[in-house]
């Protein structure tokens, strides 16, 4: 669990996800709107790139693909009306090519495992006081890397 005072803080750990992340792999952000989940995606996205990369939320766009070691997307699922929709919009092979972030997961369904690869780290953003609380969880790879998560 890490606290997350303010927006810095919420950048800090995307930008440490970033360091661990590697092809293949996906980080899962789940929260309600305003919980910092795009904050967060913009530090992670701009620790691959460069750290002036603009990073829009793409909320209509659905997903933003940018070149980075490793390459990266960024889905935004929550206009999602079903599952099936993520493989139109390149989820596969965003994967096969690099990395990929994604907002409102449980778009997917209630296995998103089924639409991702084995090597997933889940954040979940809530509030805490008058900052944020990230807790985090990870499957494969990300059992371990989870424990090397430092911010």
């Amino acid at each position: 669990m890490f606290d997350l005072p303010d927006a810095d803080a919420t950048g800090r750990l995307g930008a440490a996800i970033a360091t661990l992340l590697g092809r293949g792999e996906t980080v899962l952000l789940y929260g309600p709107l305003g919980m910092g989940k795009s904050t967060l995606a913009r530090g992670l996205i701009r620790a691959l790139t460069r750290p002036d990369e603009d990073v829009p939320s793409p909320t209509f766009t659905l997903v933003q693909f940018y070149e980075g070691e490793p390459p990266v997307a960024h889905f935004d699922l929550y206009r999602l009306t079903r599952p099936e929709e993520a493989s139109e919009i390149g989820l596969d092979e965003a994967l096969d090519e690099g990395c990929a972030v994604i907002e409102w997961p449980e778009r997917l369904g209630d296995d998103p495992a089924a639409w991702l690869g084995p090597d997933r780290l889940s954040v979940t953003l809530a509030e805490a006081g008058g900052g944020r609380r990230a807790t985090v969880s990870g499957a494969g790879a990300w059992e371990s890397k989870v424990m090397d998560l430092h911010v």
